[in-house]
């Protein structure tokens, strides 16, 4: 029998870290040695979250005062702007630990665009540099020798896996993009807010940060790399009163390509992927189709404009769109196979 690898979790007591616990406490290779949340500590798991009542988890404490060194894996859920001095100080006492961070902190790989879109200098310049950004299906090398991944957001995991082949191959217009992007309520995290309260938001449907919104600046990014360019999109996210799930419908002008083009273009690039799959033609995506796994649904359809065409992806914003994608990236860390503990069927209905 091989040895378990020893995983905290950091930041425990929100959505993705109780989902990233929901996962691991199936995968075969790994032992949860520490969870964390320093406004729960001394609490149990199953008094924050009940639903792992049947779980034998740690009691939650503050991070400051779990032993890295006696940890092989990190999976961080904590916010933007915190995280990056919490990584820095894990990583000064555990060099050799992984990190798998599911934050912002890291994501963005120019300084001064991190400056710019969060509002302050980066604390650890020198681990941005160093992280690599964990779009599973595009860095699978770099991902496996690193030991600091920068997750990426929901947003641009799903619109990234829709746009990158296509931007690629030069088959649309990488300067006229459009993201229609809407998320479940999970997405807004699990802090009390006036704009998440039932009775404001259970029966209706509500843009935000428009034209502001800081996983701009990912999608942007990646897009640029496929483009060989610098690149700017229209992208606007909505909350929908729903737990989980995310679907992303990106207008896109062809360059010289046709649908069934992009289909099978988007068809070649996935071929061997696990968890992304191509819709067949007519079929449409749902967050249904993907809800609670960590798959992802895409399919490509005709605009009534001539000389445009429609893709939409769809995934699980806290599975593959977050803890699913980390657990992911750490099993090629670990060199175990890419699926392990991450096969679960969606739940439908």
């Amino acid at each position: 029998m091989s040895i378990k690898r020893k995983v905290a979790v950091l930041g425990a007591s929100g959505y993705t870290g109780s989902d990233a616990i929901r996962l691991l406490a199936r995968h075969p290779n790994v032992e949860i040695s520490a969870v964390t949340a320093n406004s729960h500590a001394g609490k149990p798991m199953n008094e924050v979250f009940p639903h792992f009542f049947v779980l034998d988890l740690p009691t939650l404490v503050e991070w400051e005062k779990v032993d890295w060194t006696r940890l092989d894996a990190v999976v961080c859920g904590l916010p933007h702007g915190t995280t990056q001095d919490v990584i820095a100080a894990v990583l000064k006492a555990n060099p050799g630990i992984k990190i798998l961070d599911m934050s912002a902190d890291f994501r963005l790989r120019d300084n001064a665009a991190y400056a710019q879109w969060y509002g302050h200098e980066h604390r650890a310049p020198h681990l941005q540099q160093e992280a690599v950004y964990g779009l599973t299906e595009f860095y699978r090398e770099t991902i496996a020798a690193a030991r600091l991944v920068a997750c990426p957001g929901c947003y641009p995991t799903a619109a990234l896996l829709a746009l990158m082949p296509l931007v690629k191959a030069r088959l649309i217009d990488a300067g006229d993009i459009v993201i229609d992007a809407k998320s479940g309520m999970t997405g807004a995290g699990r802090g009390l807010k006036q704009n998440t309260l039932f009775s404001e938001s259970g029966e209706g449907l509500s843009p935000y940060a428009v034209g502001t919104h800081r996983h701009a600046a990912e999608i942007e990014q990646e897009l640029g790399v496929a483009a060989g360019a610098p690149i700017t999109v229209n992208f606007t996210p909505h909350l929908i009163p729903m737990a989980r799930g995310e679907l992303c419908t990106c207008y896109v002008r062809l360059s010289g390509a046709t649908v069934d083009d992009l289909r099978a273009t988007l068809e070649r690039a996935y071929r061997d992927e696990i968890f992304v799959h191509i819709a067949k033609e007519g079929v449409i995506p749902q967050t249904l189709n993907v809800r609670g796994s960590n798959y992802v649904q895409i399919g490509v359809f005709p605009d009534r404009i001539n000389g445009r065409a429609i893709v939409i992806a769809t995934l699980d914003n806290l599975v593959k769109g977050s803890a699913g994608q980390a657990i992911q990236n750490m099993n090629l860390m670990f060199g175990w196979p890419e699926a392990t503990g991450l096969e679960q069927i969606a739940l439908f209905p």
